[in-house]
């Protein structure tokens, strides 16, 4: 697993940002950051919470912990039909409209993604809260 420091760094160069770019937008001096990155000293909560945000990553994945969110092949079947059958319904139905206008179909295909996204991140959360003997065997 990596350390702290080189995911810090990695993050950073993601984001296409330079060290002491970083380190002014964070608040720190620069070698307060590089000690961060070579594993010198460890961030606090607060600047952690900071650099997350600026680099556009979660804690947990600064952290190395892994969140599964992975979705079983019969998840991803059972949306893949559901998506299907709102697509189905929204190109048939007359009349779809936004505040007052007609849906182009990009703006149906915009609504579809969020709806996917949306369908996705329930089923990820329902399983996190479903006890294991009530969860479908996968």
């Amino acid at each position: 697993m990596k350390k702290l420091g080189i995911k810090l760094k990695e993050a950073r160069e993601k984001k296409g940002l330079k060290q002491i770019e970083a380190a002014k937008k964070l608040g720190i001096s620069n070698g307060t950051l590089s000690g961060y990155e070579r594993d010198y000293r460890d961030p606090d909560t607060e600047t952690l919470k900071k650099m997350a945000e600026l680099y556009d990553v979660s804690i947990d994945e600064l952290l190395g912990n892994q969140v599964k969110d992975d979705l079983s092949p019969k998840e991803e079947k059972d949306i893949a039909k559901r998506m299907e059958q709102i697509r189905n319904d929204l190109m048939h139905s007359d009349g779809l409209s936004f505040s007052g206008e007609p849906m182009s179909p990009e703006a149906i295909e915009s609504l579809m993604e969020a709806m996917e996204y949306i369908e996705r991140q329930t089923k990820i959360i329902n399983r996190k809260f479903t006890p294991k003997k009530y969860r479908e065997k996968e």
